[in-house]
């Protein structure tokens, strides 16, 4: 059964780094990424799932904290679910995932959370859908994907994955395929029921590109951004929450339609405002915190 995810801010935490946990843990952010994939060196992947499992199962956490895990198909999967399930995440995270990879998390997790004497289908699920070849051409295909709740991208493993040097262009913007994928990763969430979350912006000193970056994001549809760094938070929280001009257009906008039952359009402010009007202001007060 789907679920969607609330949450503006996703914050990663490198797996092994006590000091980084604990600042995040005191951000802004909605939502923690405890991260044992690309984060972690090759060489302490152990310690940091030993690491992590502890702090899940001992530490105060004043959000959500999720874990990003290893692929499936790598030495270290398996190893980090068995770890930190016992642990009770707050879900799962999986990288360079399939429809078929997910389902394949799924089951895993079903069998763990029976061995730990968990309530079988609590721990939820988001899946990274563009980093490997295979995964562009099923973005449609995750309808129905048991624990999901949200879907996202990453640009740089799916330029590994294609081959290229770069996936910006001169003036910085992502090139083609990657404006594709993203746009593929949002209407796949949309097609699942799911929320779709915008991938990192790199540069954690660039805030101003961020908050474009954000704001453009929202407007597009997607429903909350991941960040590397605590000084990202505030800037995405801004940027996925609805201003006091949006909330109160979108409160006069229902309240004229609900003044005129039976309307397909009404008029407001010398425009022709119809059902899919309404539905996006219903959807701005779904955002109101």
């Amino acid at each position: 059964m789907t679920q969607t995810l609330s949450a503006r801010s996703l914050l990663f935490v490198p797996g092994d780094s006590e000091r980084k946990l604990v600042r995040a843990a005191s951000s802004a952010a909605d939502l923690l990424l405890l991260d044992l994939e690309d984060a972690v060196a090759w060489e302490k992947k152990a310690e940091a799932r030993a690491h992590v499992a502890e702090r899940l199962a001992n530490a105060e956490r004043p959000q959500p904290w999720w874990v990003r895990i290893n692929p499936l198909d790598s030495e270290h999967g398996i190893h980090d679910l068995a770890a930190i399930v016992q642990a009770r995440p707050d879900g799962i995270m999986l990288p360079k995932a399939t429809r078929a990879e997910a389902d394949r998390l799924h089951h895993y997790l079903t069998a763990l959370e029976a061995a730990a004497g968990l309530p079988l289908g609590a721990i939820p699920t988001i899946a990274i859908a563009t980093e490997t070849a295979p995964a562009l051409f099923g973005l449609g295909d995750y309808a129905g994907c048991p624990r999901l709740s949200a879907l996202t991208w990453g640009a740089e493993d799916s330029a590994a994955a294609l081959g290229a040097s770069d996936n910006r262009d001169e003036a910085g913007e992502y090139e083609f395929p990657y404006q594709l994928f993203r746009s593929l990763c949002l209407a796949g969430a949309a097609a699942a029921r799911v929320t779709a979350i915008e991938t990192i912006h790199g540069d954690f000193r660039d805030l101003a590109g961020l908050e474009k970056v954000a704001t453009r994001a929202r407007r597009a549809g997607f429903k909350g951004m991941m960040a590397i760094h605590p000084e990202q938070v505030p800037v995405i929280n801004r940027a996925f929450s609805p201003s006091a001009e949006e909330l109160a257009q979108a409160e006069r906008i229902v309240a004229t339609f609900a003044a005129n039952p039976g309307a397909g359009t009404i008029g407001l402010d010398g425009a022709m405002l119809d059902m899919p009007h309404l539905k996006r202001a219903q959807a701005v007060l779904a955002l109101r915190r």
